[in-house]
């Protein structure tokens, strides 16, 4: 009986070592994966940064009023006229009025047991 007692306890520490040591290998390789996206994310914000401060010297107004002048022929650009621009009377502003409700439905019928 001692024997079986044994046998089962070391086979028992057996299964439960080969289980740290698998779920230790597997963490290590969880960590890794998440060191590599965290540097991969780094690596896009880096990127994104740099796009941005692109995006910003691109979009200079000197810039683009010196390209528009440049092109002005090209593209068929007409110069801006005080015509063109609308008057704060002519904006189509949402009607502020309340909704007026008429031929109300009533919708709880006798059914729901909530009329006398």
């Amino acid at each position: 009986m001692r024997t079986l007692l044994y046998v089962t306890s070391f086979m028992a520490v057996i299964g439960l070592s080969f289980w740290a040591y698998h779920e230790n290998y597997e963490t290590q390789a969880a960590l890794d994966h998440v060191e590599d996206l965290q540097r991969d994310i780094g690596d896009a914000r880096a990127r994104l940064s740099i796009l941005r401060a692109e995006w910003a010297y691109l979009n200079r107004p000197d810039r683009l009023r010196e390209l528009a002048e440049i092109n002005f022929e090209r593209l068929n650009l007409l110069a801006m006229r005080p015509e063109q621009f609308g008057r704060i009377d002519q904006v189509n502003y949402p009607d502020t009025r309340a909704l007026v409700v008429t031929d109300a439905v009533d919708v709880i019928g006798a059914k729901d047991g909530l009329e006398p």
